[in-house]
């Protein structure tokens, strides 16, 4: 028995995709506020997450559910190295740390792999086929924010997808031919929601450091513009 799973996940989402979207430090970050201590934290974030995921989608290859969703040329554990060290420095496995929210949704990954393995379809579908869809925009994004020339984004770059747009397809229509109920189906849409719930605890960790980054920046902004009216004061008055 199969179900329409992609219209189930993309209509029982779409309350927390437009929540995710307008936690602050995405609304920033969609603007081209982006500082890049928060950036490279997130990335350390995401390195650990998606670690903990292939990992497991590896394991479970053979499995009756996940193997008609995996995807090794989805895998984003080697791009997200390249920019740890783009971000870090060669040191960067002893630079980086797993966050409190991090760590919450790389337990959570493991706990589902090891008891509820169809649930991993979830996190599959929130994580690869969001940067699959945004990847190119955020990557334009983060180099004109960051003024990043080269290096950096890796992490948007799907070097084994000629056609994304034909294989979202190709991974929608998986997701449709999987054998799952109906009940089954709907505790998938289920975790997709704590999914994105998980990922919004990731951005919402960042958000202190970015005020703070975006409060320097206005007080610098400020300072100058007083000091160049000082010295144009000064300058009429001479």
């Amino acid at each position: 028995m199969s179900v329409n799973l992609a219209t189930m996940l993309r209509e029982g989402t779409k309350k927390s995709h437009t929540m995710a979207e307008n936690v602050g430090f995405v609304k920033c970050f969609l603007k081209g506020v982006v500082e890049k201590n928060s950036y490279r934290t997130l990335v350390a974030n995401l390195y650990y997450v998606y670690s903990a995921m292939e990992e497991e989608m590896e394991k479970l290859r053979q499995h009756p559910i996940i193997s008609k969703i995996y995807f090794p040329q989805l895998n984003r554990k080697h791009s997200l190295e390249q920019d740890l060290n783009y971000y870090y420095g060669a040191n960067w496995r002893n630079e980086i740390k797993l966050s409190q929210a991090g760590e919450a949704y790389v337990n959570r990954i493991r706990e589902i792999a090891a008891n509820r393995p169809e649930l991993l379809v979830a996190h599959s579908y929130t994580r690869y086929l969001g940067d699959l869809s945004g990847g190119q925009i955020l990557k334009k994004i983060a180099q004109r924010a960051m003024n990043l020339n080269e290096g950096g984004t890796a992490f948007y770059e799907f070097a084994e997808i000629s056609d994304e747009k034909a294989f979202k397809n190709e991974f929608r229509q998986a997701m449709n031919d999987l054998p799952v109920d109906e009940a089954t189906a709907q505790q998938i849409v289920d975790e997709a929601n704590d999914a994105f719930k998980m990922n919004m605890k990731l951005f919402q960790e960042l958000e202190g450091n970015l005020i703070m980054a975006i409060g320097r920046m206005l007080y610098n902004t400020l300072t100058r513009r007083r000091t160049a009216g000082s010295t144009e004061l000064a300058t009429s008055e001479s």
